[in-house]
This record gives structure tokens, C-alpha cells and sequence, in this order.
């Protein structure tokens, strides 16, 4: 996954005939699952926990608006689509705190962007809760837009940056459905809440605002991620040996190699620098990959919206279930893409990412009859398999985005190219209401009008399914010589953690290591230039 494949004719055929090769499987040993989260230790599993429950409370309180619409309307006098505006104009900002929160992450670190969205999320959903007017409640929530956005890039890397190579699949699954656990609580407390409370669905949000304020302690009591700390060391040293013209020696430079007292607003002005001319090259080297992974996250948000985002309708209106058997049938299917995600998520390490991944979007797309014919409870068993198979499709997608994204601009890739994607995929709604105008059905005995949801939702998903597996096999991914790299780096940190080697000193060495690495490869290039017939 050489960055840069792109920029001329004779890399770019080479890459694509290498896209079928480059599915096979790794040499990699499948291994038990339990003792390869057994390697983990307390500040991973910490890292992760906190990570997935920011993730987790993303989710609830998006989804307060989207479960309390009716409630809303009526409240308001106002129709169900003019407050739909409020799930609308979040996801329309949320690139722009995608982008804002995820260059502070890479810059700054991970700790500070999550405990400040966190805290915009309590301001909000409180906000929320005392809007009088839609006009409040659309002005509150477009804010509120911009801090979901920011979470994710930042809390993704707590998560997974600091985890053993081997246990990133199977967490990266994990983490993944945290937003479906997020979903089940917001539905849960809503069931809870807004029937039984006189403030009816102010309540949800008012609920929602206390939750936070224990991730935030959480998050306070825990260091940066070592990843980014390691990171930080590396490009300092480097702007400091490049100012003065020497090497790095441990956890600093050379002392006759510095010229005077820095102040703090020096140093400042340095780091800003360096992080943006690193940022810089990695984005130039790295711009076509960037717009794949936007494309390739339009397919996969539009696979989450097209199952399920009209399966309840479906439910109701064409197979004739209760708001009981819905709820069954709702809650079954989120645990089956919570268990999906994990499986493949595992799987991918050992399977490769790509390759799982294509696999779950065949048996996803082969389930599509079982998940739209039936009429009666065996809707249960096929809610269950198509969104385990959605869920599988997901599983690997963190890590993966990790993995293709320039390590200087790992938050800010993976929120925004997430972000961006979930934007794209705002006209999956659009789309099947479309699709449904073709197929239309007798209104129902209240007069409202309705459609073979089972036909739109199966029309809609082959499509989504061949996309993704279309993109997937196009894609790039970590070869099998970077994989093994990446394994080996993180043995080697965990190293010289061991022997007492402080983040600083691991970073700053890394620079030298670099550069040796660097004049090797020079040399290298000068021998077969001077000696071209020993070198063939």
C-alpha cells in the first residue's frame, strides 16, 4: 500500500492487476480469541474502555432525536419532517467537527478533543431538552452536530492505537458496535422515560446529559494514548535535529547543538510547524487515498441506513407486527450485527481485511430474500443473520481506516473520511422513497400512504452490497510485509517499555532509526548505480 500508486499510468496498472493477489490470505496462524485479548494489559483495556463508552454515548444522543420525532412534533405543532430537519442538519455538520476536532487530535493529542466534546454533549442535550421553539431545537442540535462529529476520529484512536497488533480486529468489531449499543440504550431509556415522565421527551435528553459527566472523569484519570505520545517525541526531535543540523541522541539533541533559551511560545510555534509540514506531506502523498476511503464509507453508511432505517416501517405497515414484535425484531437484529462485527472483526486479522469483509457482503446480499418474504416471527432468525452480515461488514472498518490513514493524521482522516461518507449517504432516504413511488401499495384505513417496503429495502441493499464489494476489491490494504512491520514495531515498543525506556526516549529514538534506515537505502541506491551488472 505504497502511498502515491496513483501518479502515473505504468503504478496504476501495476496496481490493479495485483488487486486479486493481493486477497490472499495471510500466513498468520488463526488464533484463540481469548488469549489474544489475554495480551492486553490494564492501560489497553482501559484506553479501549473509555474510547468505546464516548462512542457508546455518540450514539445515544443522536438517536434521542430520531426516536422522540412524534413527540417532538406534537410538542412544537409542527409536522414529523420539518423536525427530521434536526437529524438532518447534524449529520450535515458533522464533517465540519470532524475536521476542526481531528487536527487538533493529531496535533494536540487525543484526550482533550474527547473531554471537550464530551462536555458539549451535556451543554446540549440540557439545551436541548429547554428549546421552547424548532427554531431552538435546530439551532442547538446543529451545534451539537459539530461535537458528534469531533468525537469520533479522536475517541476511535483511544481505542485502538495503543492495542496489540492481533487484537485489533476483534476490538476494532467492537468498538465499531458501540454505536449499536448506543442505539439499544437510547431505545431502552426512551421505552423508560418519555411514556411514564411528565416532561415526556424532554427527559430523554435531560437523562442523556448525566451519563457523560462519568466518561469524563474517566477520561481525566487515564494518560494520552502512548501511540500519540511516541508520535508527539518523534516529530519534535525532528524538528530539533533539523534546526541544528545533528542526530538525535535519547530524548534530545545534542547540546552543543542548540543555539540559546526557547521560549514557550517558541516551542509552540515550532510544533504547529512541524505538525503541519508533516500533515502536509502526508496529505500530498496521500490525497487520492483519502477521497477512496470517503467513497468506500458512503457504501457502508448506505448499507447501515438501507437495512434498517425503513425495516421497521416494513414491520408495521406491510407484515402487520405490533410495536412489541417490532421491538423484538429490532432489538435481535442489533444484537446479531454486534456479534457479526466481532466475529469478522477477529477474523480479519488473520483472514485479511479486505477479503472478510467482500465475504460478509456476498452472504449479506444472498440473505436479502430471508430479511423480506416472511410474514410471521421467523423474521427474528433473518433479522438476526442479514444484520449479523451487516454488522460483519463493519467489523474491520476501524482498524482498517487506521491502517490506510498517514499516522500524522490518523484522527483527522479517520473522522472525516467516516464524516463525509455518512454525509454522502444523507440520500439513502431519498433514494428508497424513490425506489417506493414505483412499487406503491393500498394506503392503509387512516388514509396514509405506503409502499412495498420489502422490495425497496431489497432493491436498495443489492445495489449497496455490489458497491461495497466492488470498492473493497478495487481498494488498497496493508500488505503483508507492512502488517508484519506493524507487529514487529509494537513488539519492539513494548520492548523497550519493558527496560524502562520512557515514551520520549522511544520517539526520539525512532528519528535516528529512521534516518539510518534512510542513508541505507541511499547507499543501496548508489551501489546498483555504480555496479549494474552485480546488481542484476
Amino acid at each position: 500500500m505504497a502511498a502515491g500508486w496513483f501518479y502515473s499510468p505504468k503504478q496504476i496498472v501495476r496496481y490493479f492487476l495485483t488487486r486479486p493477489t493481493s486477497l490472499k490470505p495471510p500466513r498468520s496462524r488463526l488464533r484463540n480469541p481469548i488469549s489474544v485479548l489475554s495480551e492486553l494489559d490494564r492501560h489497553q483495556w482501559l484506553m479501549f474502555s473509555v474510547g468505546f463508552c464516548a462512542w457508546m454515548w455518540d450514539a445515544f444522543d443522536f438517536f434521542t432525536v430520531s426516536l422522540t420525532v412524534t413527540e417532538i412534533a406534537a410538542d412544537f405543532g409542527e409536522s414529523n419532517s420539518d423536525v427530521s430537519w434536526g437529524i438532518t442538519v447534524t449529520l450535515m455538520l458533522r464533517s465540519v467537527g470532524a475536521l476542526i476536532f481531528g487536527s487538533l487530535a493529531d496535533r494536540y493529542g487525543r484526550k482533550w478533543p474527547v473531554i471537550f466534546n464530551l462536555t458539549a454533549f451535556i451543554i446540549l442535550e440540557l439545551a436541548s431538552g429547554f428549546t421552547n421553539s424548532l427554531t431552538q431545537f435546530l439551532a442547538v442540535r446543529s451545534l451539537y452536530g459539530i461535537a458528534m462529529g469531533g468525537l469520533l476520529g479522536p475517541a476511535a484512536a483511544t481505542a485502538l492505537e495503543d492495542i496489540p497488533y492481533e487484537a485489533r480486529g476483534i476490538l476494532s468489531g467492537l468498538f465499531q458496535e458501540a454505536y449499536a449499543v448506543g442505539y439499544l440504550m437510547a431505545a431502552l431509556f426512551y421505552r423508560a422515560l418519555v411514556p411514564t415522565t411528565s416532561h415526556g421527551w424532554r427527559s430523554l435528553f435531560w437523562f442523556g446529559a448525566g451519563p457523560p459527566v462519568l466518561i469524563i472523569i474517566f477520561r481525566l484519570c487515564l494518560p494520552e494514548t502512548n501511540a500519540f505520545q511516541v508520535m508527539k517525541a518523534e516529530r519534535e526531535a525532528k524538528l530539533a535535529a533539523e534546526k541544528a543540523g545533528t542526530r538525535v541522541v535519547g530524548d534530545g539533541i545534542q547540546e552543543e547543538s542548540m543555539a540559546g533559551v526557547q521560549t514557550a511560545g517558541d516551542v509552540e510555534r515550532k510544533g504547529i510547524k512541524a505538525f503541519l509540514s508533516e500533515a502536509g506531506r502526508a496529505f500530498r502523498a496521500n490525497w487520492f487515498l483519502i477521497i477512496y476511503m470517503i467513497v468506500l464509507m458512503s457504501g457502508y453508511n448506505a448499507c447501515s441506513h438501507g437495512s434498517q432505517d425503513f425495516y421497521p416501517t416494513f414491520l408495521k405497515d406491510q407484515a402487520g407486527f405490533g410495536a412489541t414484535d417490532v421491538t423484538v425484531i429490532t432489538v435481535v437484529g442489533q444484537i446479531g450485527c454486534t456479534i457479526g462485527a466481532c466475529v469478522f472483526g477477529y477474523l480479519s486479522t488473520f483472514v485479511g481485511r479486505r477479503l472478510i469483509m467482500m465475504t460478509a457482503c456476498v452472504f449479506g446480499g444472498a440473505l436479502i430474500p430471508a430479511y423480506i418474504l416472511p410474514r410471521n416471527m421467523s423474521l427474528v432468525a433473518s433479522s438476526f443473520f442479514q444484520q449479523f452480515f451487516v454488522g460483519a461488514v463493519w467489523g474491520p472498518i476501524p482498524i482498517h481506516l487506521i491502517e490506510l490513514s498517514p499516522p500524522a493524521m490518523r484522527s483527522l482522516v479517520v473522522g472525516l473520511t467516516y464524516q463525509l461518507g455518512n454525509l454522502a449517504s444523507s440520500a439513502s432516504a431519498t433514494i428508497q422513497g424513490k425506489i417506493g413511488e414505483k412499487h406503491p401499495l393500498p394506503p392503509l384505513a387512516t388514509g396514509v400512504k405506503r409502499y412495498d417496503y420489502g422490495i425497496v429495502i431489497a432493491e436498495f441493499m443489492g445495489g449497496v452490497f455490489a458497491y461495497q464489494f466492488f470498492f473493497l476489491f478495487l481498494g488498497p490494504e496493508m500488505s503483508e510485509d507492512e502488517k508484519e512491520e506493524m507487529a514487529q514495531e509494537a513488539k519492539e515498543f513494548e520492548r523497550l517499555r519493558a527496560e524502562g525506556r520512557s515514551l520520549a526516549e522511544i520517539g526520539a529514538s525512532r528519528v535516528n532509526t529512521k534516518d539510518s534506515d534512510s542513508d541505507e537505502k541511499a547507499a543501496g541506491e548508489v551501489e546498483h548505480v555504480e555496479h549494474p551488472v552485480e546488481t542484476v
